[in-house]
């Protein structure tokens, strides 16, 4: 088959993708992410209302159409943007099962949907980090109780949130487009909600916009300025989406990069680069230095405290697959709600207000979790080999830019 023909028989098949999408969406709420393609699909969409066995079917049909394509010869990019249809078509058919009530394990839903086994991390890897941070924590009684004095020394003003988290997405954005070409009218929003089971999202609109919206439940810490800034705008969510519209969707007309399936392979590199973004821009004591000449300061906190700051959060930061944990045994009906609590305050240090918004964020998304600590690892372990490497900034910009420029999803890391 020419290259033309496969051509063809690629866009044939990826508008029927995002039709499908879109039919799943009106069955799920939280599957369409975001969607900035042609409006009449939907509309065609809306008045066909195809249901799940239908969806199922047309999707399996699709990947085994896509199975029988001779893409060997194909630039690689072709390539990889058949395995990309191959791979988000599989995980839609396993999410509509899931929506049919088809019961899988946390780990069988994980690859299924997202192309990655979770790892499984026993108690005493997590007490063995607790015990780090039990030297390391001031004053006296559970670890749990002395992390959440210690932090609460660390709050964001609610009056001044505002103010420091423009500072820190004015400085992701110059620190991004120093390695990255972004569009001109490229821009986004932020508002700042309550009653969400998430700390922040990024709602992609097309055409380069995105509005973030940043809960305010719960406090809002000074590391999360940056996190936020980093991991929903610049180079995060808000560069992977405007890249894969103007790369893709715009120029080479690939209609599936106008539609985002939230459960699918496509979720673990965006928020694996989204969270190792923040480590792209902000390599070695560069992100410590800002906070305490800029943000600190913005705060009203004492840029003192950084140092000791850090030291506690870096130690923090390595007990992120606990949550995992913790959804693992949920999930899979090891732990009811108050042992999940539990486990949460022990392992994660969590509060209970934060433990309870977690688990109605399981309660959601489930094994979705997985794309923030196993996606970045994922991400960071891909680019360094490629010689992304700390001490090598260029090439990892590059490295990094090249990756949320591509459909290349999990198995292909």
């Amino acid at each position: 088959m020419s290259t033309k023909n496969i051509s063809s028989q690629l866009n044939q098949i990826a508008e029927s993708y995002v039709r499908l999408v879109l039919s799943v969406g009106l069955h799920d709420q939280s599957y369409v992410d975001a969607y900035f393609g042609p409006p009449h699909l939907q509309d065609e969409v809306k008045t066909e209302r195809k249901s799940l066995a239908q969806i199922k079917r047309i999707a399996a049909d699709l990947t085994e159409e896509l199975r029988t394509l001779h893409i060997a010869s194909e630039e690689e990019i072709v390539q990889i943007r058949t395995k990309y249809l191959i791979g988000q078509l599989t995980a839609m058919v396993a999410r509509v099962e899931l929506l049919e009530g088809k019961k899988m394990s946390f780990d069988e839903e994980a690859k299924a949907l997202y192309d990655a086994e979770p790892p499984i991390f026993p108690e005493s890897h997590f007490q063995s980090i607790l015990t780090e941070l039990d030297a390391l924590l001031p004053g006296s009684g559970t670890i749990n109780d002395r992390y959440q004095r210690f932090k609460e020394k660390f709050v964001i003003p609610k009056n001044r949130l505002d103010s420091v988290f423009t500072a820190a997405i004015d400085e992701c954005r110059k620190k991004t487009k120093k390695y990255i070409s972004l569009p001109e009218h490229e821009s986004f929003t932020v508002e700042y909600v309550t009653g969400k089971s998430w700390s922040g999202y990024n709602w992609y609109k097309g055409d380069c916009y995105s509005l973030i919206q940043v809960n305010t439940d719960l406090p809002i810490y000074i590391d999360r300025a940056v996190d936020l800034a980093a991991h929903e705008g610049y180079p995060g969510h808000h560069v992977y989406n405007l890249l894969l519209d103007v790369n893709l969707f715009r120029k080479r007309k690939w209609i599936e990069f106008s539609v985002y399936a939230l459960f699918s392979p496509q979720s673990l590199i965006a928020e694996g680069t989204a969270n190792f973004g923040i480590e792209v821009a902000f390599p070695g004591t560069d992100r410590i230095r800002f906070e305490k000449e800029v943000l600190f300061s913005l705060t009203g906190l004492d840029p003192e405290k950084a140092d000791i700051y850090y030291k506690v959060h870096e130690l923090y930061l390595k007990l992120g697959y606990a949550g995992n944990e913790a959804a693992r045994g949920y999930l899979d009906g090891k732990m009811n709600r108050d042992q999940t609590v539990q486990w949460l305050n022990t392992y994660a240090l969590m509060s209970d207000e934060r433990a309870r918004q977690r688990i109605s964020f399981f309660d959601t998304y489930r094994s979705y979790v997985i794309n923030y600590n196993l996606g970045q690892d994922l991400v960071k372990r891909y680019i360094e080999t490629r010689g992304g490497t700390s001490n090598n900034p260029g090439k990892r910009w590059e490295e990094f830019a090249m990756l949320i420029s591509s459909p290349r999803l999990p198995s292909g890391l």
